[in-house]
């Protein structure tokens, strides 16, 4: 199997030389190349790169005006960057259930939550046809944004979540780590809108293991927001606008030339890499059609997922991965424990049975192998090893969850 490194080797090394050549390691051109190239990509009017997908929503957050006092919505089900980002931005993180069939952050239970979970600010002042400004009753802090998290590469149900921040005057920071290309389709504006498009700002990951992955660490911002992409840039730079000149506290948060440049040559692959995705994506649901010991991945008619994970739930999820691994299929479970259990939030004082959905899926979830270069032969050998290890096994889809 030719892997995309090797297949691409050639031009990799060629940005060594270049960098190597120019001794243009930080900033610089290759870096202005990528960002335009990857802010077209996903439709948006400006990119920042960064060193990291933590760094680009922990910059988004702070450029948008979350910070000290704030409250932000997210979801317990998706890796501790999410909020990671929030809380060293100085916000809080504030969680909402999923849905079950989606994964993602659910607009009714974020209705709920703005609904009942809140109060109107007392000390809000603005005038008439004003956003409302809502406290949250568990925090009694000001409930500022939310994080959707465009899960394993599948978009979030933007339209009312979008609805609801307008409604209630949040910012809404796209978490696009894993949904590099993306699409959701909005009956608002009625077209097909790119992960990273939709939001005030949203953050992107380029983690090796990624749709587009770098050679090591690094991030993206992508916004329309003109002022929020400046002052995102100067974050990442010291707080500097020019050098030795320092605007704001920042930090130490710039792409490196060189993986700017790796990443500039994979993603002009990107959009076959992701269709060689779904692709193997169809033929999984196929294989694995008329179990109903197994979930497949529900892909709604307004997404278009780019499956940088393939999950499925079984209820033996322990003893399906004994199985496979026996065999010599690598599996994965994303996320074992969802982050409102996880004892780095003891003092958020969630607790079991809080977020029920995230906590049932977080029990069967299991990702399978899942890259472009996956062939038929490998899928039919992963799905028929699943198929044995969950023969008799109890229905998951009695409540109608799956396909």
């Amino acid at each position: 199997m030719i892997t995309p490194h090797r297949e691409l080797e050639a031009e990799l090394l060629q940005v060594m030389r270049q960098a190597l050549g120019a001794a243009g390691f930080i900033g610089g051109p290759m870096v202005k190349d990528f960002e335009r190239a990857f802010a077209h990509f996903c439709e948006s009017r400006y990119c920042v790169g960064v060193s990291s997908g933590t760094d680009a929503l922990r910059f988004a957050l702070i450029a948008a005006g979350i910070g000290a006092g704030d409250a932000v919505v997210t979801v317990p089900n998706t890796f501790i960057a999410t909020t990671e980002a929030i809380s060293q931005a100085g916000a809080t993180p504030e969680f909402v259930d999923i849905d079950e069939r989606t994964y993602n952050l659910s607009p009714a239970k974020l209705k709920e939550f703005l609904e009942k979970g809140c109060h109107p600010d007392p000390e809000r002042r603005e005038g008439k046809g004003a956003a409302a400004r809502l406290i949250s009753r568990r925090t009694g802090k000001r409930v500022a944004a939310v994080v959707p998290v465009h899960l394993y590469g599948q978009p979030a149900e933007m339209d009312p979540i979008l609805e609801l921040a307008e409604q209630y005057g949040l910012v809404v920071v796209e978490d696009a780590c894993q949904a590099h290309g993306a699409e959701y389709f909005s009956k608002k504006q009625n077209r097909w809108c790119k992960a990273g498009s939709m939001g005030r700002a949203a953050a992107f990951s380029f983690y090796p293991g990624k749709n587009l992955g770098a050679c090591g660490e690094a991030g993206a911002i992508t916004t329309n927001d003109e002022e929020l992409a400046r002052i995102a840039g100067i974050l990442r730079e010291h707080g500097q606008p020019k050098k030795y000149y320092h605007d704001l506290e920042g930090y130490n948060g710039r792409l490196d030339a060189i993986q700017a440049g790796f990443l500039k040559v994979k993603l002009a692959h990107l959009a076959d890499w992701n269709a060689a995705r779904r692709a193997a994506a169809a033929r999984y649901q196929d294989l694995l059609d008329g179990n109903a010991a197994v979930v497949v991945p529900y892909i709604p008619e307004w997404a278009r997922a780019v499956f940088h994970l393939y999950v499925i739930r079984v209820a033996d999820r322990d003893g399906l991965m004994e199985d496979l691994a026996a065999q010599g299929i690598g599996t994965a479970i994303h996320y074992p424990i969802p982050l409102h259990l996880q004892k780095a939030y003891t003092s958020l004082n969630y607790a079991t049975g809080d977020f029920p959905v995230a906590e049932k899926v977080a029990r069967e979830v299991v990702s399978l192998p899942m890259f472009p270069t996956l062939t038929v032969e490998q899928q039919k050998r992963v799905a028929e090893a699943v198929m044995r290890c969950v023969s008799g096994s109890a229905s998951l889809q009695a409540s109608g969850v799956g396909k």
